[in-house]
């Protein structure tokens, strides 16, 4: 019986996993919903760029959505939550000021404004970099406070000795902050048409605020896959950097011109990261791909919703920009066995899951087999000592 039930969690276990160049394990999430403000659709001019955090400091995720590209003008609209921590719900939007005038962006292509939340200079407050349709980076400091974030003019990144160059991509600048060499110093990822990803090092040469960069080339470094320079499939990278598969070390995430999202693993080190080759990002088991809406632009958030396809805060959720100015939701999926979505297998859940399996719910039915037995408690006790292995 257990040689039987082991091949049932080693079946659980391999439904996520997806052929790639070479085989990694997929991210896989639930099914696409259509953010809504209003009760309607969420839709902007051009193409979209989302990100969820925290804007006016009430303790709730708000909307941020970089908007614009071809002949329009790109800016950044503000979209409050209005609802709870568990349900976001939006209404209206405005825009983010900078300079006592509306942030506006040159547009160009598919590119009107990419901006990404940041605290920069150590003062406390939300500060905001935004990637340009020219291949550069700009960073608007907040000047107001911090409930109602304003920003300056803006200044172009610069790198090089005391920065004497301008940081500058080529073209389509999709810029992340993250500390990519675990030196607790802010450095930049920057995805790009090339598809590359754009490696920045902040060398806290004035001091660990605002980063500096100054050993970079214009063009920066590049991460690397497989002992080569990564380079997206379809071009247009833009990337999202943290450990995403739960061991310890920061992967990458990035879309792509043709709307895929795709996942490097990182088969280095946490602080030099070193990628094997890519696996499609999936919704219900099946790749994403955004068809006749391309340049896919991820943002890995904790959505947090009702907790049918990810837990309060156990599982991250992912939303994605893209070519028709909508954004889009895929929940994290609770691993299986994890009844109260909390992101761990404990006494917890096998307590939901007794009770389950006592009044015949299918989701008990671990086996797959249409009947609850002895099998699928035995299924259910496996997966919970893999999830909590003896020290």
């Amino acid at each position: 019986m257990r040689r039987t039930a082991t091949r049932v969690v080693t079946f659980l276990a391999s439904v996520v996993l997806l052929s790639s160049t070479p085989a990694t394990m997929a991210i896989d999430f639930g099914p696409e919903e259509i953010v809504q403000a209003g009760g309607a659709d969420l839709q902007v001019p051009g193409y979209s760029v989302p990100s969820f955090v925290d804007w006016n400091d009430d303790g709730l995720k708000d909307l941020i959505v970089g908007q614009g590209g071809g002949s329009g003008e790109g800016k950044v609209r503000v979209y409050l939550n209005v609802g709870t921590e568990a349900n976001p719900q939006f209404d209206d939007f405005f825009y983010v000021q900078a300079d006592d005038a509306d942030l506006a962006c040159p547009a160009a292509g598919c590119m009107g404004c990419f901006p990404r939340v940041v605290e920069w200079d150590d003062d406390g407050r939300k500060d905001l970099l935004v990637g340009l349709s020219d291949g550069t980076v700009r960073i608007f400091l907040n000047v107001a406070d911090d409930n109602e974030p304003a920003f300056d003019a803006g200044t172009a990144l610069t790198v090089g000795s005391e920065g004497i160059w301008t940081l500058d991509v080529g073209s389509r600048a999709t810029p992340t902050p993250v500390d990519w060499n675990s030196d607790g110093l802010l450095d930049l990822v920057v995805g790009a048409l090339d598809g590359a990803i754009h490696v920045y090092l902040n060398c806290g040469c004035a001091g660990e605020a605002p980063p500096t960069f100054y050993f970079s080339p214009p063009d920066g470094e590049f991460a690397q896959a497989d002992g080569r320079d990564l380079q997206v499939p379809g071009l247009r990278s833009s990337p999202v950097v943290m450990d995403l598969d739960g061991d310890g070390k920061k992967d990458l995430l990035t879309g792509n011109t043709d709307g895929l999202l795709l996942f490097y693993k990182n088969v280095g080190l946490d602080s030099l990261p070193m990628f094997a080759g890519y696996a499609l990002v999936t919704s219900e088991g099946t790749p994403i791909d955004l068809a006749g809406t391309p340049r896919s632009r991820p943002f890995v958030c904790t959505w947090t919703g009702d907790g049918r396809f990810g837990p309060r805060d156990g599982y991250r959720d992912l939303l994605v920009g893209s070519g028709d100015g909508k954004v889009r939701l895929y929940r994290g999926v609770p691993a299986v066995g994890d009844y109260d979505a909390d992101g761990d297998i404990d006494v917890a859940d096998l307590r939901l899951f007794v009770d389950a399996w006592r009044q015949a719910d299918p989701s008990a039915d671990l086996h797959a087999d249409g009947a609850l037995d002895a099998l699928d408690l035995e299924a259910f006790i496996d997966l919970l000592l893999a999830a909590n292995p003896a020290e």
